[in-house]
C-alpha cells in the first residue's frame, strides 16, 4: 500500500507551508530518515524527513506553491509497487487521498498537539524565523512539470526602480556578489519575488534584461516615502511581541557586573588556545554563567502556557541573533552541559546555521531561557520583551571600561550591564534578584562556575 505524505506541523503556530525544493524527485528511491524537501514554514526553511523507504511515485505540490498542514503533498510506493501505477491513482497537486487506498504519514518534523490546540496557540519570537529570510534554491523538476512564469519583480517606490524589491536575502547577497542589478531582474517567486534562481541565471543565460553591472553608487536617502509591506517575518514579530507586552506582566531588574576578571581568563585561556584555533568570547562565559545561575534557581528556568509552570531540569539556550529582516532566536539544547569550547563551537554553529537558513527544526524550538546580546553595538543597557512561552529574557550590554569605586578608590574596570525581563505571574521580584545576584558572583568569579 503507498504511503501519502502530509504537509508537517513544524511549529505551534504553523497553518501551511510552501515547498522550497523536493530533495527527492518522482522515480527516486528513499529511505526512511532520507530528506524529501526542504519546506517554508512561519519559522524558517526546515527539511521534512520521510517515515517510510520505497519510491517517490508522485509530487502533488511543486516547488514554489503552498499546501495546508495536512494536506498530501507526495506518495511514496513501496518496494512492491510500481511508482508509475501508483501515481496513475493520483490527481495533480493537491489531489485528495480518497483518490487511491494509501496510509497517510506526516514527513518528520511535525507536531502532535490537538487542532483546538493549534488555533489558539500563541505566537512566539520562535515563530519570526521567517522563511523569506532563508528561501534556498527554488529549482524546477524538468521534465515534471514547467518552469515557473517569470514576472516582473516587484517595486514599491518612486516608479523609477529605487523602492523594495522582493528578493530573498540569498539572492540579494549573491547578486551583491555578482554585481548583478535586481532591478532588471524577473522575479520567478511567490508573487514575483526573486530568488536564488534567478540571480544564478544571469550568467548562464544572460539576457538585455538581466545582465551584470556596475556596483551601485553611494547610498543616497529616498526622495520620497516608501510604503513597504510587513515581510512574513515582521508580521510574526509585530504579532508574538504585541501579544508578549499586551498579554505578559513584564517587570525589569538591572545589575552592573565587574568583568575585569573575567577578561583577563579569557585573554589567558585565549593564548593557550591558539594552537587548537579556539577562541572564547565574553559570551561564552556568559552563557555558562546563565546556565548555571538557572539550574540553582529552576524557576527563571520555565514556560508558562497560562495555567501550568512547567520547571525545565536542563537549559535549552535561546540566543537572539538579528538577520537583515528582524531576529532569530535559534535554541542550544542542554547547554547547562557544555563546558566553554563546547559552547563557542556548537554556538557558533547554530547561530551560523540560522543566518544563513540552514539550522535544523530542534534548533528553533524547545527554548527555555533566552540571550539577548547588544553589546557589540556599543549598547550599555536595554530591556528585551519577553519569548514565550519562557518566562524570562537577559539583556546584556556592552563591557566598557568604567570609573567604579572599590577599596575607597576610584579605579578603571571592565563593567557590563545586564537587565532580566521576567514574567510577574510566574517569577517574583526577590526571585529575580537572587538570580542576578547569582550571575554576578559567577562573572565577577568565574571559578565559582567549576563548584
Amino acid at each position: 500500500m503507498p504511503t501519502e505524505v502530509t504537509m508537517p506541523q513544524m511549529s505551534d503556530t504553523m497553518t501551511e507551508g510552501s515547498i522550497v525544493k523536493w530533495r527527492k524527485k518522482e522515480g527516486e528511491k528513499v529511505a526512511a530518515g532520507d530528506v524529501l524537501a526542504e519546506i517554508e514554514t512561519d519559522k524558517a526553511v526546515m527539511e521534512s524527513e520521510s517515515f517510510e523507504s520505497g519510491t517517490v511515485a508522485a509530487i502533488l505540490v511543486p516547488e514554489g506553491e503552498k499546501a495546508k498542514v495536512g494536506a498530501v503533498i507526495a506518495v511514496i510506493a513501496s518496494a512492491k509497487e510500481n511508482p508509475a501505477e501508483v501515481k496513475k491513482n493520483y490527481a495533480t497537486a493537491g489531489a485528495s487521498s480518497k483518490s487511491a487506498p494509501a496510509r497517510t504519514r506526516q514527513a518528520a518534523g511535525s507536531t502532535s498537539k490537538p487542532a483546538r490546540d493549534r488555533e489558539s496557540g500563541v505566537a512566539t519570537l520562535e515563530a519570526a524565523s521567517s522563511g523569506e529570510i532563508h528561501e534556498r534554491a527554488d529549482i524546477g523538476h524538468g521534465a515534471t512539470r514547467s518552469a515557473p512564469t517569470a514576472v516582473p519583480a516587484v517595486h514599491h517606490g518612486d516608479g523609477n526602480g529605487h523602492g523594495r524589491i522582493f528578493a530573498t536575502p540569498l539572492a540579494r547577497r549573491i547578486a551583491a556578489e555578482k554585481g548583478i542589478d535586481l532591478r532588471q531582474l524577473r522575479g520567478s517567486g511567490p508573487n514575483g519575488r526573486i530568488v536564488q534562481r534567478d540571480v544564478e541565471q544571469v550568467e548562464s543565460t544572460p539576457t538585455p534584461s538581466a545582465e551584470r553591472i556596475t556596483p551601485a553608487a553611494p547610498f543616497a536617502a529616498p526622495s520620497e516615502s516608501q510604503v513597504i509591506p510587513l515581510t512574513k517575518m515582521r508580521a510574526a514579530i509585530a504579532t508574538a511581541l504585541q501579544r508578549s507586552k499586551q498579554q505578559i506582566p513584564h517587570f525589569y531588574e538591572t545589575i552592573d557586573i565587574d568583568v575585569e576578571e573575567l577578561s583577563a581568563l579569557r585573554a589567558r585561556l585565549n593564548e593557550q588556545l591558539k594552537d587548537q584555533n579556539v577562541k572564547l568570547s565574553l559570551a561564552d562565559f556568559i552563557a555558562k554563567a546563565v546556565c548555571t545561575a538557572l539550574l540553582r534557581h529552576p524557576a527563571v528556568n520555565s514556560t508558562f502556557d497560562g495555567t501550568n509552570i512547567t520547571r525545565h531540569p536542563s537549559v535549552n539556550l535561546g540566543i537572539a541573533v538579528a538577520v537583515p529582516d528582524g531576529l532569530i532566536v535559534p535554541v542550544l539544547k542542554n547547554a547547562d552541559r557544555m563546558g566553554l569550547r563546547e559552547l563557542r563551537e556548537r554556538g557558533g554553529g547554530v547561530i551560523e546555521r540560522a543566518r544563513s537558513g540552514k539550522q535544523k527544526q530542534d534548533e528553533v524550538l524547545g527554548g527555555t531561557f533566552t540571550i539577548s546580546s547588544l553589546g557589540g553595538y556599543g549598547i550599555r543597557e536595554f530591556s528585551a520583551i519577553i519569548n514565550p512561552p519562557q518566562v524570562a529574557i537577559l539583556a546584556v550590554g556592552a563591557a566598557e571600561k568604567r570609573p567604579v569605586v572599590k577599596n575607597n578608590q576610584i579605579l578603571a574596570r571592565t563593567m557590563m550591564t545586564v537587565t532580566l525581563s521576567a514574567d510577574h505571574r510566574v517569577v517574583d521580584g526577590a526571585t529575580a534578584a537572587e538570580f542576578l545576584r547569582t550571575l554576578k558572583s559567577l562573572l565577577e568569579e568565574p571559578g565559582m562556575m567549576l563548584v
